[in-house]
């Protein structure tokens, strides 16, 4: 089939591959244009243009699909259907009408749930137990339009973003396949129902800052869901410290009875409870404790939290972790 394939990050590049591998006559790759990322912040290009250009597949970049000289481009590579795949511009009601038989979209998500730019990061700070993907034929609506198909997969406790969407993303490349070769046989997508409708909103750095009037689920929530980015931090003597995996564990749980002595004493949350070589550096939470077991001072490695504080004496049992609420650019990458 004659395809134009819309995307940009890892996510979309493994529908690409798949979409390649499996025979179809790709036109043109769409990615959004290279954008400075890295410590150097150099130009960088897309996971999907550097598998397109290796590929030997045609590239464009345009700022803006509302652009007549872009849809006229498009319109005559002649489509039979445009694949996109967290692309993030949007398409204009010029641009659906193009192929002959629309555009569809691998989303990560079970739809109408999570609709939206951040679906898994949005799952995952819900603590849902179960996300998936849809794949939608996309009209002007913001992920409103009729379902082909959905297949679900379970959230792990221990499921970051990242590991997430790598699973989600084989999941896709497998799902938008299938579909494809489909389109010809009796059936019509599902439109929607009404009832379920969540959005997932475009994430802002700031929800990454670490507020540990929290409680202790939430937090490990929020640590999961921003790596691999832009990562949860919080302040330790004023300076960014980027926290990469934590654990909560309910007030009611006994671990030790110096623990357990050292909570009767707990006056404000963010203070340091206990430093275990197995368990991390616990912090005292609005609810519940948290376990911080990997960390990231700026400039620097991920570390084991507990080698992390025998080599930082400021992290000290009753010393305090401040929140990152209020610091909004320049943590540690």
């Amino acid at each position: 089939m004659r395809l134009i394939f819309a995307g940009t990050p890892e996510f979309a590049a493994a529908a690409l591959a798949a979409l390649a591998d499996a025979g179809h006559d790709i036109a043109v790759v769409l990615t959004q244009p290279d954008r400075p990322a890295g410590r150097g912040m150099r130009m960088t290009a897309s996971a999907v243009k550097q598998l397109a250009l290796a590929r030997g597949l045609q590239v464009a970049q345009p700022q803006t699909l509302r652009d007549p000289a872009a849809q006229a481009m498009l319109a005559t590579l002649a489509p039979e259907a445009m694949v996109v795949a967290a692309y993030g511009l949007l398409l204009p009601p010029e641009v659906l009408t193009i192929p002959a038989r629309g555009c569809l979209n691998i989303h990560a998500s079970l739809l109408p749930r999570w609709r939206g730019a951040a679906p898994v990061q949005r799952a995952l700070l819900a603590g849902d137990t179960e996300t998936g993907i849809s794949i939608m034929q996309m009209e002007a609506g913001l992920d409103t339009g009729p379902v082909w198909c959905r297949s679900a997969v379970s959230i792990d406790p221990t499921d970051t973003a990242g590991s997430l969407l790598d699973r989600l993303a084989r999941l896709g490349a497998r799902m938008i396949g299938d579909t494809l070769a489909s389109l010809d046989q009796p059936g019509r997508p599902e439109v929607q129902p009404a009832d379920g409708v969540t959005y997932a909103h475009k994430i802002n750095k700031r929800e990454a800052a670490i507020d540990f009037s929290h409680t202790a689920l939430q937090i490990e929530r929020q640590i999961r869901a921003f790596d691999p980015a832009p990562g949860a931090f919080c302040l330790i003597g004023g300076q960014l410290l980027k926290v990469w995996s934590a654990s909560c564990e309910a007030l009611g749980e006994v671990v030790s009875e110096v623990l357990s002595e050292a909570r009767a004493h707990i006056r404000s949350p963010g203070e340091i409870i206990e430093i275990d070589d197995q368990r991390g550096i616990g912090v005292a939470c609005g609810e519940g404790v948290l376990w911080l077991h990997s960390l990231q001072r700026a400039g620097g490695r991920r570390q084991n939290a507990f080698a992390f504080a025998r080599a930082n004496p400021a992290l000290a049992i009753g010393s305090r972790l401040e929140p990152g609420t209020g610091v909004h650019d320049g943590a540690p990458s």
